[in-house]
């Protein structure tokens, strides 16, 4: 067997030994957060948190996402001269009570490849919403990250997700939103309000 082909060998049996190791879903819990995450997927499957700060002013200056050391997530190389933002699942404004628990939303585990336009307008209102909603008494959140049976992927493998099924809980009041992940065809809220559903994780 000459070198080439020793080599080629050796990749794919690393491949398969990789692919075969990847987790379909690994749960990642923090003080503040709790995250059921796919390394298939390269994305969030689902993530649990309460608002912790409505009105907190620890700053972000210098933060940027980061890897975790033990799990396969997206990474920078993904989000290159595309449409997919970095978009926080647990959001930073809602945990920038501190400069350590906001630099915790900024791991890869919490990012999901967001469109742009989504993670910048009727998503970011929706978080703006629940941070007013906290200034009144405690707001639980949940969200479920959906993909289609076989999932669209940027160039570099980060499955792109189809839509977000996102729910407030505020005492036994329940908001409910689905957010399919394209450019929003309106800015209205309400125009994104769905049933709510029986949900585990």
């Amino acid at each position: 067997m000459n070198y080439k082909l020793c080599l080629t060998f050796l990749l794919v049996c690393l491949s398969v030994t990789l692919f075969g190791q990847a987790k379909d879903s690994v749960e990642w819990n923090t003080p503040y957060f709790r995250i059921w995450y796919s390394e298939p997927l390269e994305n969030p499957l689902s993530v649990r948190y309460g608002v912790a700060c409505p009105d907190g002013t620890a700053s972000r200056a210098g933060m940027d996402f980061y890897t975790l050391q033990g799990i396969h997530t997206s990474d920078d190389e993904d989000y290159v001269a595309n449409e997919w933002d970095k978009g926080h699942m647990a959001p930073a404004a809602s945990f920038n009570c501190n400069t350590d628990m906001l630099f915790e939303t900024f791991t890869y585990i919490n990012s999901s490849l967001q469109q742009q336009s989504l993670n910048r307008g009727v998503w970011k209102k929706l978080e703006n919403r629940e941070r007013m909603l906290a200034g009144f008494g405690e707001v639980q959140v949940f969200i479920r990250v959906e993909f289609d049976k076989v999932p669209r992927r940027v160039p570099t493998n980060a499955a792109i997700p189809k839509g977000y099924y996102k729910e407030l809980k505020i005492g036994e009041t329940r908001e409910c939103y689905y957010f399919p992940n394209e450019v929003p065809k309106t800015k209205e809220l309400n125009d994104y309000k769905c049933n709510c559903r029986n949900v585990i994780q």
